[in-house]
């Protein structure tokens, strides 16, 4: 993780994307007046009107481009994004700040051989299928730390996702540049007093499920979904960096840092 300030004085063609709600739709439009619109091929910054999911969805169709994306609150939940302001955009762009986030790269092995990768910038989750626990087994950089694991199910979360499903599971909130992983159980039933681990960045992650065909179990990186999964490597990609721009005062760090203290 690493954060920079005032990198977007040369953000001049912007790319506008709608969540397409009526109130991301009616925002575009007034900026699109304002300040024009390019495709996002020629833009030098994409301004995301929406929630966090589509800042999500952005983050992932802008994977690799190098494009920094800047998110504005058209939406239910925008923890990712800024406030909205029509005004004085441009000036936004130039005094923004830049928070880089890693993704985790997953690749599940299915019950039927096939492989099946997948980035995720928030968390890559295991859940169960069926009625019946999973059970799991977790290694870590190829050495056995829990021989079973009887739950819902078990997630791996970046920093920038500790505030999301791995909070709602008990997780610990990591700050961005913690150079960290969560590992969190979901309803653990077995062993009980298990509360997950915190991992760094650098660690490889196997989770093998035992009795898959009896207890079948999803891999989930973000919104990408693979049913019947028989093991799910996971590791933090650091080769692929994603850039989100901020106002000052409202950085990824802060706000992560608020959330600690409940408001």
């Amino acid at each position: 993780m690493s954060q920079t300030q005032g990198v977007a004085s040369q953000f001049k063609q912007i790319a506008f994307l709608s969540s397409g709600t009526p109130d991301a739709d009616a925002a575009m439009v007034k900026l699109v007046a304002k300040y024009g619109n390019v495709p996002p091929k020629s833009a030098d910054v994409i301004v995301a009107l929406g929630g966090d999911g589509l800042m999500l969805q952005t983050l992932h169709a802008f994977m690799g481009s190098g494009k920094p994306i800047y998110g504005m609150h058209r939406g239910s939940v925008g923890f990712l994004m800024n406030e909205f302001q029509e005004a004085d955009l441009l000036e936004r762009l130039a005094n923004a700040g830049a928070s880089v986030i890693h993704p985790l790269l997953m690749r599940a092995t299915l019950t039927n051989g096939e492989i099946a990768t997948a980035r995720a910038i928030n968390e890559v989750s295991l859940l169960r299928q069926s009625y019946q626990a999973a059970k799991l087994r977790i290694s870590i950089d190829g050495k056995e730390r829990l021989s079973e694991l009887v739950a819902d199910g078990l997630l791996v979360a970046t920093p920038a996702g500790s505030t999301a499903y791995n909070l709602s599971a008990n997780g610990p909130i990591l700050p961005l540049d913690a150079t960290l992983m969560a590992l969190t159980p979901i309803s653990a039933f077995r062993p009980r007093r298990w509360r997950g681990a915190l991992l760094p960045d650098r660690a490889r992650v196997i989770i093998d499920v035992l009795e898959a065909d009896k207890r079948p179990v999803n891999a989930v990186a973000d919104h990408y979904e693979f049913k019947n999964v028989q093991r799910v490597e996971v590791a933090m990609d650091h080769a692929t960096g994603l850039t989100l721009l901020h106002d000052p005062g409202h950085s990824l760090d802060e706000r992560i840092l608020r959330e600690q203290f409940g408001y």
